[in-house]
C-alpha cells in the first residue's frame, strides 16, 4: 500500500488474470490472494465475509458438525451490511471453499486468520499445526482477545510471521483491528499486517506494546467494573447505567473519542486548561481500579436487570437492531467528518 500525505491511504490492489481459464478475474490485496480462517464461530465467519467481499479466495476451516452451513448462512447474513457500507462490490458472496481438514485448508494460504475460542491449549495446539502446514511466506494473525503474542508464537517453529490481528464484534461492522506483534515477531511483518487490513476496510490499531488486554479492552473494563460497583452498591441499575452512556457520553465518543473530549472541555486553552480545571491531584477519586466480590447476588442481580432490558425480544432482534444503528452511525460519521 502506498501511503499519501496526513491521514491519507492509498490502497494498492493488483487484479490478475486466473491462471486456470484466462479469464476469471482474481484480487491480490496488499500481497495477499489466498486467505485460510480457521475457525467459523462467532469472529470467524464475519472474517469470512470482509475477505470474500474483499476479492480474495478464501478457504474456511472448521471440524465441528454443520460448520460449512453455519458459515454460508453467516456470510450471507453479513453480505447487506457490507454493501451498505461499500466494502464490497459484488451483488452476492463469491464461492467460499470450505475443508475440514485443516492442514489441507492452510495448504496454499497468504494469509491465515485464526479465531478459534481463547482456551490456551487448544490456540496452541492449532497453531503449531498452522506453522507446520502453511506455505514458509504465510502470516500467521490470531484474533485472540486474552493471550499475548510472544504467547502464541511459542508454539511457532517460523515465530516471525505471527501477529495478533484482535477484532471486534460485530467484525463485519467495526473496523477496528489491534494489530501486535510478539518478542520474535519481524517488524516488518506488522507493517505488513496494518497494510492487509486497511486494504481490506479495517482500520488497524498498532499496540506498539505487548500488554494484557492490548487498549480497548483495558479501557472498557475501567468501565465495566464500575458497572458492578455501582449495581452491587445499589446506586443505580443496568438499564440506568446504560443510559448514562447512550445519551451521554457515549454520543460524544462515537465521534470524537475521550482524549479529545477531555481537551475540548478546556476551550481554546486545550488539554492543559483542563487539566487546571480537572487535576487529578485534587479532584476526589470516586472510581474503583478492582472489581466487587462478585457474589451469587449480584451475579442474578446482573443478570436478571439485563433480561428486562430486552424487553422480550430475541437475541438476534437486539442483534439485528444493533447492526442496523452501527451502520448508520458509521455512514453518519463518514458524512459528517468526511474520514
Amino acid at each position: 500500500m502506498r501511503r499519501g500525505g496526513a491521514g491519507d491511504q492509498v490502497v494498492e490492489r493488483e487484479v490478475e488474470l486466473s491462471a486456470s481459464d484466462g479469464q476469471a478475474q482474481v484480487t491480490k490485496v496488499a500481497g495477499v490472494r489466498r486467505v485460510a480462517c480457521v475457525g467459523t464461530g462467532l469472529i470467524g465467519a464475519r472474517w469470512v465475509a470482509q475477505f470474500l467481499a474483499a476479492g480474495l479466495e478464501v478457504t474456511a476451516s472448521d471440524p465441528a458438525p454443520g460448520a460449512e452451513e453455519r458459515t454460508l448462512a453467516d456470510v450471507a447474513a453479513a453480505w447487506p451490511a457490507l454493501q451498505r457500507l461499500g466494502r464490497t462490490a459484488l451483488a452476492e458472496p463469491p464461492r467460499l471453499a470450505f475443508n475440514p481438514d485443516l492442514e489441507a485448508a492452510v495448504a496454499n494460504a497468504d494469509w491465515v486468520q485464526e479465531s478459534v475460542p481463547d482456551v490456551e491449549q487448544l490456540k496452541l495446539d492449532v497453531l503449531r499445526c498452522v506453522d507446520a502446514a502453511c506455505p514458509p511466506q504465510a502470516i500467521i494473525a490470531s484474533s485472540t482477545s486474552t493471550f499475548l503474542p510472544t504467547l502464541l508464537q511459542g508454539a511457532c517453529a517460523h515465530p516471525a510471521r505471527f501477529v495478533v490481528g484482535h477484532p471486534f464484534n460485530p467484525v463485519h461492522i467495526l473496523p477496528l483491528v489491534e494489530v501486535l506483534g510478539g518478542e520474535q515477531t519481524s517488524p516488518e511483518i506488522v507493517a505488513h499486517a496494518m497494510d492487509f487490513y486497511a486494504a481490506i476496510g479495517k482500520k488497524p490499531l498498532h499496540c506498539r506494546v505487548e500488554a494484557p488486554g492490548f487498549i480497548s479492552n483495558r479501557l472498557q473494563e475501567a468501565l465495566y467494573r464500575e458497572v458492578f460497583h455501582l449495581v452491587n452498591d445499589g446506586i443505580a441499575t443496568t438499564a440506568e447505567l446504560d443510559t448514562a452512556i447512550i445519551d451521554g457520553p457515549g454520543l460524544r465518543w462515537a465521534l470524537f473519542g475521550p482524549s479529545m473530549i477531555y481537551m475540548l472541555q478546556g476551550g481554546r486553552g486545550g488539554f492543559l486548561y483542563a487539566l487546571e480545571q480537572f487535576d487529578p491531584a485534587v479532584v476526589a477519586d470516586c472510581s474503583h481500579n478492582y472489581y466487587p466480590e462478585v457474589t451469587l447476588e449480584l451475579k442474578q442481580a446482573l443478570d436478571e436487570q439485563t433480561r428486562e432490558q430486552a424487553h422480550g425480544r430475541s437475541l438476534e432482534e437486539w442483534e439485528a437492531l444493533r447492526d442496523e444503528f452501527l451502520i448508520r452511525l458509521i455512514q453518519l460519521r463518514s458524512e459528517v467528518t468526511g474520514c
